[in-house]
C-alpha cells in the first residue's frame, strides 16, 4: 500500500507539490514521481507485491494513461489470468499493473471486478481528466481540494491542509471523473443499502455457520498471499483470535502483537492464546502514566479522526504499529468490522428488526471515518499495511442476509461467529465477552484525561478544513434510546460536548487516575529486601 498525491491543472506548482508528497512519507519506503506540465504525480510506495518492478506512477504501454494507486487487489491473480487470455501482455507481477490493465479492457465496469482495499486515480495525460475510485467500505482513503487552476488529490488530509482551502472526501464505493477546473462528479458503484437484496434470508443456524465459516476463511486466505511475515493485531478477543488461528494455519511466518497494561484482560488472553498456538508474540506493555499529552497530540496528528472515542483508540493503536515497524513487519491482519457485521453492539438487539437494520447500515457506512480511518492512519504512519478480512464485500453481503436472531442468543453477541468456529476456538476465547479496545487494554481512562484538548489539537493541524471534532455518536444514540433519527438530529443540534460535560468527564477521569497514587500513599510501605508489609 502507498500514499498517493496528484496535482492537476496549469497552476500545479512542483515546489508546493513536493511538500504535499513529503507529508505522506511514512506511508511507504520509496518516493516515486513524475512531473509534467500541468500534471504532477507522486507515490510514497510500500513495497509488498512485486517489490522491484511495481514502480509508480504506472504508465500504460501507449503512454496515454497514468495510474497512482494505493491498496491491494487480492484477486489480481485471477484478473491477470483473464486479461492474459484476452491478449494483454504484462510487464510485472504487480496488482498495480492489473488495475490499469483492467480499466483499459473494461472501462469503468472494472470496479465491479476488483476485490480488495484500494483507492486510486487514473489520469488521461493529454486531457488532465482523472478517474477516481475508492473501495466499497472505504478501507483506503482518498481526499481532494481545489485551488485556482489546480485540483489536488491525496491519501491523507494532512497533505492538503497547507493550501488553506476546504477538503472533500471521495466517499466509499464511489467512482467518477474530475478535472482541474471542472466539477468532481462521483457516483456509487456499490449500494450498501441494497447489498444482498433479492437473495434469500439465511435463518437456519447450520447453514449460516457453514456460510460464515467459508466466507471468512476465504477472505483471510486471500489476505495472506504474500512471502512477507504476516502479523496479527491480537487483543485476545473473538475476532483477532480467529484471524490468528487462520494465519497460523495458512502462512509459515506469522507473529502476534498486543498492547496493554501488564495485568489487562487483553494481555492475559493474548498471552495464553499465543502460547497455546506456539506463535511468536510481542507485547507492548504500557503503564497508564506512560501516556502523556505529547502522545495524545501525536495520535491526533497521525489519525485525523473526528470522534473522541476513536481518538482514544488511536492513542492505544500507535504503539502497536510503531512496534511492528521496529520488527520489520509490513503486513498485518485485524479483526475490525466483525462487531458491526455480526451483532457485537447491544444497540442492535434493543430495537426492532427494521430499526436494527438501519443501525447496522449506519455503522457500516461510517466505518470509513471511524475504525477504518484509525486503522489506516495509525498503521501507515509506520509503513504497515493493515488488512481487514471481516470487511471483504462477500462477508458483508452475507452478514446482510443473516436473520437478526443469529447474531445474539442467550445474551451472547456474535453468536453465529462463535458457532461457526466452535471446533477450532479455545473455550476461553469462545466464551470471552466483547470488551471495547481501549478499555480492555487498560489504557482508556488515562487517555480520557486529555479529552478536553482533543478539539483544539485537531484544529491546530488544520483538519477542520474537512470536518471538526464532534461528540461520540454512539453516546448520542444511547441517550436517544437507539432511535437513529433522533440521534442524527441531536448530533446536528449540538455537535460537540459542552464545557460542563467536559468538566464532568475530566473529574471522572482524574478520580480514576488518582486512585493508584492514593493507594500507594495510604497503603502499607514495603522494605527494599523482602517486600514484606510494614506495620502501621
Amino acid at each position: 500500500m502507498c500514499g498517493i498525491a496528484v496535482s492537476l491543472g496549469p497552476e500545479a506548482d512542483p515546489v508546493v507539490f513536493r511538500r504535499m508528497l513529503a507529508t505522506l512519507a511514512p506511508r511507504g519506503e520509496v518516493t516515486e514521481t513524475r512531473y509534467e506540465t500541468g500534471l504532477l504525480t507522486g507515490v510514497r510506495r510500500l513495497r509488498v507485491v512485486d517489490r522491484d518492478r511495481a514502480v509508480q506512477p504506472w504508465v500504460s504501454d501507449d503512454e496515454r494513461w497514468l495510474l497512482c494507486y494505493n491498496g491491494e487487489v487480492f484477486n489480481h491473480h485471477e484478473l491477470r489470468a483473464e486479461l492474459t487470455r484476452l491478449g494483454h501482455r504484462f510487464r510485472s507481477a504487480s496488482d498495480t499493473e492489473v488495475v490499469l490493465a483492467a480499466y483499459l479492457r473494461w472501462g469503468e465496469d472494472m470496479v465491479t471486478r476488483l476485490r480488495g482495499e484500494y483507492a486510486f486515480a487514473i489520469v488521461e495525460r493529454a486531457t488532465g481528466r482523472a478517474y477516481l475510485v475508492r473501495d466499497p467500505l472505504g478501507v483506503k482513503p482518498l481526499y481532494w481540494s481545489r485551488t485556482p487552476g489546480c485540483l489536488h488529490l491525496a491519501s491523507e488530509v494532512k497533505a492538503l491542509v497547507g493550501y488553506g482551502v476546504p477538503v472533500a472526501e471521495v466517499p466509499p464505493g464511489h467512482h467518477g471523473w474530475a478535472e482541474a477546473d471542472g466539477p468532481v462528479r462521483l457516483r456509487p458503484y456499490v449500494d450498501l443499502l441494497t447489498l444482498g437484496a433479492g437473495l434469500p434470508v439465511v435463518d437456519d443456524p447450520d447453514e449460516a455457520a457453514l456460510l460464515v465459516r467459508a466466507a471468512l476463511t476465504d477472505s483471510i486466505r486471500m489476505r495472506v498471499d504474500t512471502d512477507l511475515t504476516v502479523g496479527v493485531i491480537l487483543s485476545g478477543g473473538l475476532d483477532s483470535s480467529l484471524a490468528l488461528l487462520h494465519v497460523k494455519e495458512m502462512h509459515p511466518d506469522c507473529v502476534a502483537v498486543t498492547v496493554g497494561v501488564p495485568d489487562s484482560p487483553d494481555v492475559a488472553y493474548a498471552r495464553r492464546l499465543a502460547r497455546d498456538l506456539r506463535v511468536p508474540h510481542e507485547v507492548v506493555e504500557l503503564r497508564p502514566r506512560d501516556i502523556r499529552r505529547a502522545d495524545v497530540r501525536e495520535a491526533i496528528r497521525i489519525s485525523e479522526l473526528t470522534e473522541y472515542g476513536d481518538i482514544i483508540n488511536a492513542v492505544v493503536s500507535v504503539p502497536l504499529f510503531r512496534r511492528l515497524h521496529e520488527l520489520g513487519v509490513k503486513v498485518v491482519l485485524t479483526g475490525d468490522g466483525s462487531d458491526e457485521l455480526f451483532g457485537g453492539y447491544p444497540m442492535y438487539h434493543r430495537v426492532g428488526p427494521e430499526a436494527s437494520r438501519r443501525l447496522f447500515l449506519h455503522k457500516i457506512r461510517n466505518l470509513c471515518r471511524t475504525e477504518l480511518q484509525r486503522l489506516d492512519r495509525t498503521s501507515m504512519a509506520y509503513g504497515v499495511e493493515a488488512r481487514v478480512p471481516f470487511l471483504d464485500l462477500s462477508v458483508v453481503e452475507l452478514a446482510m442476509r443473516l436473520s437478526l436472531g443469529l447474531t445474539m442468543r442467550a445474551g451472547q453477541e456474535k453468536w453465529i461467529v462463535r458457532r461457526a468456529f466452535a471446533d477450532v476456538l479455545p473455550d476461553y476465547i469462545r466464551r470471552r465477552p466483547k470488551n471495547p479496545m481501549s478499555y480492555s487494554s487498560g489504557l482508556h481512562e488515562r487517555a480520557r484525561l486529555y479529552k478536553p484538548l482533543f478539539a483544539r489539537l485537531h484544529r491546530s493541524f488544520g483538519y477542520d478544513l474537512l470536518e471538526p471534532v464532534r461528540r461520540d455518536f454512539d453516546s448520542v444514540l444511547t441517550r436517544c434510546g437507539n432511535d437513529l433519527d433522533r440521534a442524527l438530529a441531536a448530533g446536528r443540534t449540538r455537535p460537540d460536548y459542552t464545557v460542563l460535560e467536559h468538566a464532568r468527564d475530566l473529574v471522572g477521569a482524574a478520580k480514576w487516575n488518582a486512585a493508584p497514587m492514593v493507594r500507594r500513599l495510604v497503603g502499607p510501605r514495603r522494605t527494599d529486601g523482602d517486600n514484606a508489609p510494614l506495620p502501621g
